[in-house]
């Protein structure tokens, strides 16, 4: 009997040490293949105990093979009043597996996530980044966090990524019967396991032996190549407010009825100035223009992190007493100035950034979407607001939120919509040159440039800094050697489709190389800035061009008396599906003119034309630094 109980005393020792066997040599060879880390094992297991209790226990250990695996090894735990950190430990070990050191929770540096345009924000972060110079080495943490939340769910992600390859990854969630789940699975190639027993509902996902992604110029997001599951309640309760929804529909309708609604109102004298600003104007797009322009002129943007007010307006009283609000707020408060003046606006939820992302249309969920922006249904003309730039135009979203689904909150419950697609030829980079070259080889004249669509905001950094200052950006933008900036003009048109337009009078000496009695130019003098693209064998990925342009030079070069150009080598046809590219040169007189277009198409196309864009970039690269050779008669 007394070796009965010794054994069961070590076996929890001995399932441990096994578990905690991270000898690199055990690493599956596969798996080393465009790897810097390798995770070990991955577990995540979630218990809801009921819609005011969660407590989620995460457990990772990561092999850092090289240094660049370093930042994978990093833990970062976000924590607040709402979502708290029970503990949270740390054990490092050699190459061999042996326990070299252990860490405490005083080993994490405890601060606050504020971003740098946060007024309030409770969120605070405990992160731990190793500072092991000895490779390869492993790290296990062990956390526990417990919430008093059931809106958020966590999602599982494997963390396989560029660079990084998992042996094993898993994710269980456990709940009473009543408390039904939604769950949305990508990339995974088994089936949920459900069990049930004394009275809880069991959801297990898990994953073996994932290779880590190789990094592929013009790769869809890496959130489309991995294995997750995204989770959701149906009933939920977060900061004091409950609510239940299985659909975008009942999604808007809880975040209008439950956040957003009745804040709404205006101090009287607020309502009488947007009736005077408005009260000679017939037009409604042109009354939501000055309104819209009016909230600019007044308030500033902050962000607000706190509790439900991450993700509850400011009622609009408060944004117009105190000038500032975050995303939410001041599309909150420009619906409430609009409504004044009758106009029918949307609060609308969007996942913001470059590269495109949208809600899925199938399944809705609370962590979709971080930034708020505003939609004005006009009859025909639906209009889009981005609420938190001072200086953007009326219209205009640009590159951070545009061809993506988003979710607009209305009091008759959630609509999914889609906001604009710039199309390639609205995305233009127009530059037209007329110069002069010496016989000295000294190049002047003027050069103006356009830019529209998504493009408009490329010199947004630098439009309101000090002639000085963009000067000295602009010579580090263009490619011209001894560039002399003798005048420069920046404008910004803000129409409905708005432009922004460059003049720059310059000079630049030695343009002309000269070797024996032949002279050199490079036509193309502002666009040489195309690399080539990395050729890759056995590509995995679709190619992905996220958003396409159309960029046109026309270089007009008169060229110095009793010069003539000898050797004209530029003319260039290439046509692909993802793009094209022309170039072409002709003597007319004494003046050489030079034309260019790329154009680059956006859409998903099959990897085999992989190579295709491999020599097309090539070819862009090669002709746009290519020289044209003169002599003098």
């Amino acid at each position: 009997m007394r070796y009965f109980y010794t054994i069961l005393f070590f076996l929890p020792m001995l399932c441990y040490g096994q578990q905690s066997n991270y000898d690199v040599n055990l690493i599956p060879k596969e798996l080393l293949a465009h790897a810097s880390a390798v995770i070990r094992n991955d577990e995540t297991i979630v218990d809801v105990r009921d819609v005011r209790s969660v407590v989620t226990h995460y457990k990772k250990a990561i092999t850092v093979l090289n240094k660049n695996g370093d930042e994978k090894a990093r833990l970062v735990v976000e924590h607040d009043k709402i979502d708290q950190i029970k503990y949270i430990k740390g054990t490092v070990y050699d190459d061999a597996g042996r326990l070299i050191g252990k860490i405490a929770e005083r080993d994490f540096e405890d601060q606050n996530a504020a971003d740098g345009f946060s007024l309030f924000n409770g969120d605070m972060i405990k992160h731990y980044k190793p500072a092991i110079a000895t490779y390869p080495y492993t790290i296990e943490y062990d956390c526990e966090r417990n919430s008093k939340q059931s809106l958020f769910l966590n999602d599982w992600h494997t963390g396989q990524s560029i660079g990084t390859s998992v042996m094993h990854s898993s994710y269980k969630l456990t709940c009473k019967p009543d408390f039904n789940i939604r769950y949305k699975e990508f990339n995974y190639p088994g089936k949920v396991v459900t069990t049930e027993a004394q009275g809880f509902q069991t959801y297990t996902w898990a994953i073996d032996n994932l290779k880590a992604l190789r990094y592929e110029p013009f790769s869809p997001d890496e959130d489309k190549l991995i294995t997750s599951v995204k989770m959701a309640p149906e009933k939920f309760f977060y900061d004091g407010v409950s609510g239940s929804f299985t659909n975008w529909n009942e999604y808007g309708k809880w975040i209008y009825d439950k956040l957003l609604k009745d804040r709404r109102q205006l101090p009287p004298e607020t309502i009488q100035h947007i009736k005077d600003l408005t009260a000679n104007v017939t037009d409604s797009k042109q009354k939501a223009k000055l309104i819209y322009e009016y909230m600019q002129q007044k308030t500033r943007y902050i962000s607000v992190q706190i509790g439900i007010g991450g993700y509850q307006p400011f009622s609009a009283t408060d944004v117009d007493q105190s000038s500032y609000g975050d995303c939410k707020a001041l599309v909150n408060y420009t619906q409430s100035l609009l409504s004044v003046a009758g106009i029918e606006s949307y609060y609308i939820l969007v996942k913001s950034g470059n590269f495109k992302a949208s809600a899925l249309p199938d399944f809705a969920s609370m962590n979709q979407f971080d930034h708020v922006i505003l939609c004005l249904p006009f009859k025909n003309d639906t209009t889009w607001l981005e609420c938190t730039e001072k200086h953007i135009p009326f219209g205009y979203l640009g590159d951070f939120t545009d061809d993506r689904n988003v979710v607009a909150c209305t009091p008759e419950g959630g609509k999914l919509l889609h906001t604009p697609v710039y199309k390639t030829n609205d995305n233009k980079k127009t530059r037209k040159a007329t110069f002069i070259l010496s016989p000295s080889g000294e190049l002047s004249g003027e050069m103006t440039t356009k830019f529209e669509g998504t493009l408009y905001d490329e010199r947004d950094e630098l439009v309101n800094e000090s002639y000085s200052d963009q000067v000295k950006a602009l010579k580090e933008i263009y490619p011209i050697e001894n560039l002399d900036i003798k005048g420069l003009e920046l404008k910004q048109d803000k129409a409905i489709k708005p432009v922004t337009t460059e003049t720059i009078k310059l000079s630049a000496r030695d343009y002309m190389a000269q070797n024996g009695t032949r002279f050199f130019i490079t036509p193309n003098t502002a666009s040489r800035n195309i690399k080539p693209v990395k050729d890759i064998l056995n590509r995995a990925n679709p190619v992905y061009v996220n958003r396409g342009y159309r960029d046109e030079d026309e270089i007009i070069y008169t060229l110095p008396a009793g010069f003539k150009v000898s050797t004209i080598n530029m003319a260039v046809n290439i046509d692909k599906p993802f793009g094209r590219y022309t170039v072409s040169t002709k003597v007319e007189g004494n003046k050489l003119i030079y034309k260019r277009l790329l154009q680059l198409n956006d859409g998903t196309y099959s990897k085999d034309v992989y190579p295709d864009m491999v020599d097309f970039y090539q070819s862009i690269y090669d002709t746009d630094n290519a020289t044209l050779t003169m002599e003098k008669m």
